[in-house]
């Protein structure tokens, strides 16, 4: 651990916005590494995910959070959007993350949720590099500050990489003195099985897009290392049974495609070779029973 001194900072950086501004993606870059799963597909992102970027003399804890949204009519939505507004009352600072140069009724809905905090908050416009005519970012950036007194509005591509290092820079003057909380080369508090399951759950949304809703996860039913090999068994859970056929695929060549996909990923991350068996299982309701979320780690015990 870092010892305390007068120029060490340390502190927690909530990201928020609607679902699919590019938040995991923000996250992923800011920390040069991937531990947030990211797709096109809204609400890819369903837990609380902390990064951690540590610098010389600054720690910054990122803390991702599911897009927060209208449509809480499950259970899971409503989880989501309660972790949402718990991060949001507990943090140093907030980047609230939006896109190009779009401001919708979603947006406004995550806005109002920042209206009575006491912290920063810092507007990153992210999709820049859609933007046809770079002209039009400064009228739209002159509106927005009239929306709301925000500390900073920082225009980015995550993708890209466009202007992160500003970003970087710009954090660090809100973050509190204090010694750094997490070892320099740690980078989340979630353990490698948490991770394997969102590396899977990020191929089926990938795979699947439309054709399947959002009735799916993962668990991991075996995590285990026997010399040089990783050994993983995970579990796909679908609400019906016409989505566990989705899933498997003619002759059960889309779980394979899911499967090698996946397992490549996890061998980059884990730096080891991943022997990966997956399953896809029926599990009506899930997503609407709170002992299931609480067992699959949507809710804390």
């Amino acid at each position: 651990m870092t010892e305390i001194s007068a120029t060490t900072r340390c502190g927690f950086v909530a990201i928020v916005g609607r679902p699919n501004v590019g938040k995991s993606t923000l996250l992923n870059h800011m920390l040069k590494q991937k531990i947030s799963i990211t797709s096109r597909k809204p609400q890819t992102t369903r837990h609380r995910i902390l990064g951690i970027a540590s610098g010389t003399d600054y720690q910054c804890l990122f803390v991702d959070t599911p897009g927060f949204h209208g449509n809480i009519n499950k259970t899971l939505n409503r989880v989501m959007n309660e972790t949402v507004t718990s991060v949001v009352n507990d943090v140093d600072a907030i980047f609230f993350v939006v896109e190009r140069l779009t401001w919708s009724a979603a947006d406004e809905l995550v806005l109002s949720l920042l209206q009575g905090t006491k912290v920063p908050v810092l507007l990153v416009i992210n999709k820049i590099d859609l933007v046809k005519d770079k002209k039009e970012l400064l009228p739209h950036i002159q509106a927005m500050s009239e929306k709301f007194d925000f500390a900073e509005i920082v225009p980015v591509s995550a993708l890209g990489g466009h202007n992160l290092p500003s970003v970087e820079e710009l954090v660090k003057k809100y973050l509190p003195e204090s010694p750094f909380l997490f070892p320099e080369d740690q980078v989340t508090d979630r353990s490698s099985r948490f991770l394997a399951a969102e590396l899977i759950r990020e191929k089926v949304t990938r795979q699947l897009g439309d054709e399947l809703p959002y009735e799916a996860t993962v668990e991991i039913e075996k995590f285990e290392q026997d010399g040089k090999v990783l050994h993983i068994h995970g579990l796909i859970l679908v609400d019906k049974k016409g989505q566990k056929r989705i899933v498997v695929g003619k002759d059960g060549e889309r779980l394979k495609t899911i499967g090698t996909s996946a397992r490549e990923d996890m061998e980059r991350s884990f730096d080891t070779k991943v022997m990966l068996n997956l399953w896809v299982k029926v599990k009506s309701g899930w997503a609407d029973d709170e002992r299931a979320l609480q067992s699959l780690g949507y809710i804390d015990p």
